[in-house]
């Protein structure tokens, strides 16, 4: 994963591993208390995560798929808006 905006040696004496992480996602409402937040952290490989916040937002809308082998209950379709700011 390359974070737009960030590039290597773009700040002189600094590693990705120092970077400073904020996640804020807007999530559907209804969607928020089931979202796994360690799972979140899990896809970020460098730095350190300060802070995830997670405020309403983001989008419920068809897929057209219904795919009841896979354990889909409807065609639901869930789109999760993600903000990263990094520091140092």
């Amino acid at each position: 994963m390359l974070m737009c905006g960030t590039v290597a040696g773009s700040i002189p004496g600094v590693s990705f591993d120092q970077m400073k992480l904020q996640i804020k996602l807007g999530v559907p409402r209804s969607l928020q208390q089931s979202l796994d937040i360690e799972k979140v952290k899990s896809v970020f490989p460098y730095g350190k995560i300060l802070n995830v916040e997670v405020v309403d937002g983001g989008l419920i809308c068809s897929s057209g798929v219904h795919c009841g082998r896979n354990g889909d209950k409807n065609d639901d379709c869930y789109i999760v808006n993600a903000a990263v700011y990094v520091g140092y």
